[in-house]
């Protein structure tokens, strides 16, 4: 019995219905991550295992990225960082380049008028090398920040044409530039300097508490290398399009059971 069909039985019976009741119940007794990243993994696997085109498995999963952001919402987690396309991820086919880009269209022109995101006042911003992007996109990017910039209830950042040492990097031709035209002093530049120039430097909170990342695989891949130093992780054995409200339940559930000591 493969996982899909083990998933379905068990729903069958009324079992995940319970533990998910159970899990939350745990969930809302405990303090819950203010910061959740996730790394969107596992699209094109998905759609390949359906004999589908890559592009179709990134359709659902920004389908899913909808449900997901609900979720946290209804579970109040303040901010929400979603890994949506890397730096890399242009060294990709350029049909399917052109199709992601095309699916970031839909969906940002969804996120103007979606209920979730205006009766919650959702601030919306896209953090990356926004200059890399197609012009149809990047102005989305700008109507759904202008549009979604005076609320503060909770953030939700798009990591797009993102990569976490292109942003380290930037950090520092910022800081640089700022040495240059005497605004600041090298030797006044510390750890609060320098996420003052990262592109998170507007959100309340930098730094997540909890990274999600779905298919399985463990490893960050680039995503917020600064900020990620003491995040817990939590990584999952399901691809993204698949993912489920139990999924993240289980994953605030194994935060809240962890010990966090920065170190001390």
């Amino acid at each position: 019995m493969d996982a899909d069909m083990l998933r379905s039985l068990l729903s069958t019976l009324g079992v995940y219905s319970v533990y998910q009741r159970w899990l939350r119940m745990q969930i809302d007794s405990n303090e819950k991550p203010q910061h959740v990243g996730i790394i969107l993994d596992g699209n094109r696997r998905w759609a390949s295992e359906r004999y589908m085109k890559p592009w179709e498995g990134h359709r659902e999963g920004a389908a899913k990225v909808r449900h997901f952001l609900k979720w946290c919402v209804d579970l109040g987690i303040n901010t929400v960082t979603i890994y949506v396309f890397s730096t890399e991820n242009f060294q990709r086919p350029q049909r399917e380049v052109e199709e992601v880009m095309k699916i970031a269209e839909e969906n940002l022109e969804e996120l103007l008028s979606t209920e979730v995101i205006h009766k919650n006042r959702v601030c919306v911003t896209a953090i990356g090398r926004l200059n890399l992007l197609p012009e149809r996109v990047q102005h989305l990017i700008g109507e759904v920040e202008r549009a979604t910039k005076g609320y503060d209830r909770f953030y939700l950042n798009l990591a797009i044409a993102y990569g976490g040492r292109a942003e380290i990097v930037d950090a520092a031709k910022k800081i640089a530039e700022k040495i240059v035209s005497h605004e600041l002093s090298p030797t006044a530049i510390d750890e609060a300097t320098f996420e003052e120039n990262l592109y998170t430097s507007y959100l309340p909170q930098q730094d997540p508490d909890l990274i999600i990342r779905t298919s399985g695989e463990s490893r960050l891949s680039g995503f917020l290398l600064w900020q990620s130093a003491y995040s817990e992780l939590f990584f999952v054995d399901v691809y993204w399009p698949e993912f489920r409200e139990i999924d993240l339940e289980r994953a605030i559930r194994s935060f809240q059971q962890r010990n966090r000591r920065y170190g001390k």
